[in-house]
């Protein structure tokens, strides 16, 4: 997928009043210098959605969505930040363009091309496996009797055949006058030589078994090709099982999950996601009532593809290989799964079992079989890293206690954060003051404070918790609310507060961090450039609900010292209560520790009674 121009982002909102944007969704009435409208997220009688057109953006108290016309246009569309974009450019006649050079016009008619391609040629493999020819019977068979599918599946997920010969789907495709450039870059054909015409495209899929590969709209966008015994030897992939599409410009494998199309219809949070390994795993779900299976494209999972579950469901269902690269792949799933906020449990399959095998034998009571001994996602963890703790020296402890803090450092819910600690202490057999002291020093030392890198596209995962209206509620609120409103003491701010305060556990806290940072490095660009600092939609959301309107008419300066004498004594008061846990859970402390410990709690509460202060120049 083509990558647009920054700069045509920025003309898409300079130029598009997001009045223009909403208007056609929600009936807005004019109040003061805004305006507001029944919330198009949640059912309500009061108005609890406003605009304001001067920050083009707005903000709905009763779900706590906040954002732009992107943000708009992609929570009420579900829409991807780049579909989003190429939307409003068309429906109000912005022309964009790509880092690769071309231009809206060119970029959305060599898209849709390779859409048409695709659904043509589904259509063709799918006639060439129902047909008469000695191949198609053969794969029918095979489909049948040697895999075990019924002729249902094989219609539900329009399962085709390619011939050993490419060229009646090439000589089709350009029967419709398909241009070069889409017949080239459509992942079907491999081009020989530089004479620019069909002729020179050879088919990249021969004899193989063809599964259409379809986005979250249903839309077919590349295919996996299985090798079969008819697979001609003399085909530059014949050793490979499973062949691809390559990427595309409608095509990223990273971006996409197999069965996504169905299974989003099935999911929501009691009906969680099932991943599996590969696309006849996901049929033989769904052939077996398991209708919310999905499988990654060949690669690891990726963020972008667990962000996409999330918002449909909360919940994730792993299910396992029972061999080493099962619980490796498994590993590499936690920490993103926690990052996005998806519960995860993880279901380990019988040794020499694939999901495929096991369901058709099975049926959906297997999974209602696996799902009793289940694993969250601490459990897994500790299972894999710490399977021996009572005979486990205390340096593989810590170096366990390490790989489980980078994993639950992603969680962006504290109270999530504090179960899984907790979780940590039970199965590690570690008293839980000593993990708590271990995680503390972990983050501080992922906390160090640096330049936020910038984030280019919003994020394409869940709306993100509610934030209520109202006066700021957190010292951290009030800091970011002073930077964004009165700019001018945010170089000040930055000066006064020290790193330590700031840990990533609290969304304000983290993102004042970022703020501050900026500030800090000279890097500050005005509140409008605040987008390029935000990594989650539960931050779009915090930045979002400050930047909407000035809550305070105190002297900011006044309101920013309060604010730190608030946030440092925050900071010293949860050093102080795990000092007291470290008191009250070990009674093993000797007389020299207890009286050390109790030093330390006297001596943050002497620096609470001295808290920083704004320096203003």
């Amino acid at each position: 997928m083509a990558v647009i121009k920054q700069s045509s982002i920025e003309e898409l909102k300079n130029r598009i009043n997001i009045v223009d944007v909403v208007s056609p969704v929600v009936t807005l009435k004019r109040s003061g210098s805004q305006f507001k409208g029944l919330s198009p997220f949640n059912p309500e009688k009061t108005p609890s959605f406003f605009i304001s057109p001067d920050r083009n953006m707005f903000k709905c108290f009763s779900s706590g969505m906040a954002g732009d016309i992107f943000t708009f246009v992609m929570e009420t569309e579900r829409l991807n930040f780049h579909e989003a974009a190429e939307t409003l450019a068309q429906r109000f006649g912005v022309r964009l363009e790509y880092e690769k050079g071309g231009i809206d016009r060119q970029e959305r008619s060599l898209r849709q091309m390779i859409f048409d391609i695709h659904e043509i040629a589904a259509g063709y493999f799918r006639e060439y496996f129902l047909s008469d020819e000695e191949d198609a019977v053969f794969i029918r068979n095979y489909w049948e009797k040697d895999r075990g599918f019924g002729v249902e599946m094989a219609e539900e997920f329009r399962i085709g055949l390619a011939p050993a010969d490419g060229s009646g789907l090439r000589r089709r495709l350009t029967d419709r006058n398909f241009s070069m450039d889409a017949l080239r870059q459509c992942g079907l054909f491999y081009e020989r030589g530089k004479a620019n015409r069909p002729d020179a495209l050879f088919p990249r899929f021969r004899s193989r078994l063809m599964i259409p590969i379809c986005d979250h709209q249903g839309r077919v966008v590349a295919f996996t090709a299985r090798q079969l015994e008819i697979t001609p030897r003399d085909d530059p992939t014949y050793e490979a099982k499973y062949i691809n599409s390559p990427e595309t410009p409608v095509f990223s494998k990273s971006n996409l999950l197999f069965g996504l199309d169905r299974a989003r219809m099935a999911a929501n949070d009691d009906t969680p996601f099932v991943l599996v390994e590969g696309q006849l795993d996901v049929i033989r779900c769904h052939e077996q009532g398991i209708k919310t299976a999905v499988a990654p494209q060949g690669t690891a999972i990726t963020e972008n593809q667990l962000a996409l579950l999330k918002r449909y469901s909360s919940s994730l269902e792993c299910l396992l290989d029972p061999d080493t690269a099962g619980r490796n792949a498994a590993v590499r799933i936690l920490p993103l799964a926690v990052k996005v906020g998806l519960e995860t449990a993880f279901l380990s399959l019988p040794e020499g079992e694939d999901p495929d095998t096991f369901f058709h034998r099975g049926g959906s009571d297997a999974l209602q079989e696996l799902r009793k001994t289940s694993a969250d996602a601490v459990t897994f963890a500790v299972n894999c890293f710490l399977p021996n703790p009572r005979e486990t020296s205390a340096e593989k402890k810590t170096q366990a206690l390490e790989r489980l803090f980078e994993i639950i450092r992603h969680a962006e819910s504290e109270i999530a954060r504090s179960e899984y600690l907790r979780k940590i202490s039970r199965l590690c057999l570690i008293p839980e003051p000593a993990v708590l002291i271990d995680f503390d020093r972990f983050l501080r030392r992922k906390n160090r404070r640096s330049p936020a890198a910038s984030v280019s596209d919003p994020p394409a995962g869940d709306q993100g918790k509610v934030f209520p209206a109202g006066k700021l509620s957190t010292a951290a609120e009030t800091l970011i609310a002073i930077c964004l409103h009165d700019e001018h003491l945010g170089r000040s701010v930055s000066e006064a507060v020290n790193e330590e305060w700031l840990d990533d556990a609290d969304t304000g806290r983290r993102l004042l961090n970022r703020i501050l940072a900026e500030f800090e490095h000279d890097h500050w660009e005005g509140p409008e450039q605040i987008d390029r600092l935000l990594e989650t939609d539960e931050e779009r959301n915090f930045a979002y609900s400050v930047l909407f309107r000035k809550p305070y008419s105190d002297s900011p300066e006044k309101l920013a010292n309060q604010a730190l004498k608030a946030l440092h004594s925050e900071y010293l008061n949860r050093k102080i209560k795990k000092l007291e846990l470290e008191i009250a859970n070990n009674t093993e402390i000797v007389d020299d520790g207890m009286v050390f410990l109790q030093r330390k709690i006297i001596e943050y509460r002497r620096q609470k009674s001295n808290p920083p202060k704004l320096e203003v120049i």
